[in-house]
């Protein structure tokens, strides 16, 4: 390529920003742009002043140089290392991408060869070769769904999750992905009750997008609550939003860990003692669909007691 179209490329600072998967303020090019306007600014304060308490011109000139060039510097330090982080993160982004999409056709294969297996059909399967294939299917199940997680995250990081927003009913949404846990809450003995205000309004969003945050709420609810309990969900509007709330009582979530819940590949230590499996994912994943769509996050938790999350979402 040309430098000329180099050096184009690089004064083009949307199209930048999106290389990188970054808004603008986050963008290297364009904390350069800006640190030069200050750096334009301190030069003409400080000539400014310098002229009304300096009789010489050329010591003014001569400060203004210093003060100009030792920013320059520092503005080019800056920026390069904010470059430098900003390509390893897009570089990783990629990565994760398309090793996740080299993972999804051997694991599809692996999970029908499986299931042939077991289906009997290439003779008879013993009674101690049921167990084996009963984990196999099991835990490429598990990686099945660690891919799809980190295609997911990687696609959010790159800005290109597609949002195909409509207007659809929370409460049937909802009905729906709970039933689908019914069995899991059965085997865990979890109870999960659901209520909803009547004459509810139809909410603005991508359903498949804010159906896989209600399953990541309701499998966690579920899955940390030690022996029997109980998960309650409910709906109403608040002003021209809906809110939903899911309320269990859990391990809860130690103090000193609240605040790197929604963190990429995070889990507390309390939550590992009681379930090892996870990829710690699932909450990166709510929080990035649920600001996407013009909602709001948040949780209330007490170790020992229990664990209440909240998210909103507009209504059209």
């Amino acid at each position: 390529m040309p430098i000329w179209k180099k050096i184009l490329n690089q004064l083009n600072i949307p199209a930048q920003c999106q290389r990188y998967g970054l808004s603008l303020w986050e963008c290297p090019q364009f904390i350069f742009l800006v640190m030069g306007i200050i750096i334009i600014g301190s030069s003409t304060a400080t000539y400014t002043i310098g002229t009304r308490y300096i009789e010489d011109p050329r010591e003014v000139a001569l400060v203004v140089l210093i003060l100009s060039f030792t920013l320059l510097i520092l503005a080019f330090v800056i920026t390069r290392s904010f470059e430098r982080l900003a390509e390893a993160s897009r570089m990783k982004s990629e990565f994760i991408s398309v090793v996740s999409h080299q993972l999804r056709s051997p694991l599809s294969n692996i999970k029908w060869a499986i299931e042939f297996l077991m289906s009997g059909r290439l003779g008879k399967i013993e009674e101690n070769q049921v167990e084996y294939f009963k984990m196999l299917k099991e835990n490429s199940a598990r990686m099945a769904e660690l891919v799809k997680d980190l295609l997911i995250v990687s696609r959010i990081e790159q800005r290109k999750l597609p949002l195909k927003k409509t207007e659809f009913s929370l409460e049937d949404l909802t009905q729906k992905t709970i039933g689908e846990f019914d069995a899991f809450a059965k085997a865990c003995n979890v109870e999960v009750e659901f209520f909803a205000e009547k004459d509810l309004p139809l909410v603005y969003g991508d359903p498949s997008q804010i159906k896989l945050v209600i399953e990541n709420l309701i499998d966690n609810a579920i899955r940390y609550i030690k022996d029997r309990g109980k998960v309650e969900i409910s709906i109403k509007k608040i002003d021209r939003q809906i809110l939903f709330e899911i309320k269990d009582n859990g391990v809860g979530i130690p103090r000193e860990d609240q605040k790197y819940i929604f963190q990429k590949f995070f889990r507390s230590e309390n939550v590992m003692r009681y379930q090892t499996e996870g990829s710690g994912l699932g909450l990166f994943i709510t929080k990035s669909i649920v600001e996407r769509s013009g909602g709001k996050i948040w949780f209330k938790s007490e170790e020992g007691k229990g664990t209440t999350f909240w998210f909103t979402l507009p209504t059209k």
